[in-house]
């Protein structure tokens, strides 16, 4: 399994995970639920509306803090924005009521993935599995 695959699963166990991004100074936190693994890449989405894009295009350095079961995994990297029509086919595949919504608003998804990507798969008091993505 590709270390991508590993971030993936540990994702989808998760269900919902937290992406945290700054604001200035501030830091901020926020629920995500939709990642789709495509190939060595792991994208993510958000409207381009929302401050959450301001902050990633100010800021692009992230991470991702998931937990499921007794263990949590950080991932984190730096944002890399996307426009690929295929790929976002497969994103309204996906989330068909969603990306119906932006649609209907005149909203545009911002795609994006993570590039040089570092995970760490904890328990609570140790380290299970830490890896480049």
């Amino acid at each position: 399994m590709s270390n991508a695959a590993k971030v993936s699963e540990f994702l989808n166990k998760a269900k919902v995970f937290y992406f945290l991004t700054t604001d200035g100074n501030q830091p901020k936190g926020r629920p995500f639920s939709f990642s789709m693994l495509e190939g060595d890449k792991i994208y993510f989405g958000t409207g381009t509306f929302k401050k959450c894009y301001a902050q990633l295009v100010a800021n692009p350095q992230v991470e991702v803090l998931a937990v499921a079961g007794g263990e949590f995994m950080r991932y984190d990297g730096t944002v890399k924005f996307v426009k690929d029509d295929a790929l976002m086919d497969k994103v309204r595949e996906a989330m068909p009521q969603i990306m119906d919504m932006y649609d209907k608003n005149g909203w545009e998804m911002g795609l994006f993935y993570l590039e040089n990507g570092h995970a760490e798969i904890r328990g609570m008091m140790d380290l299970k599995e830490e890896f480049d993505v």
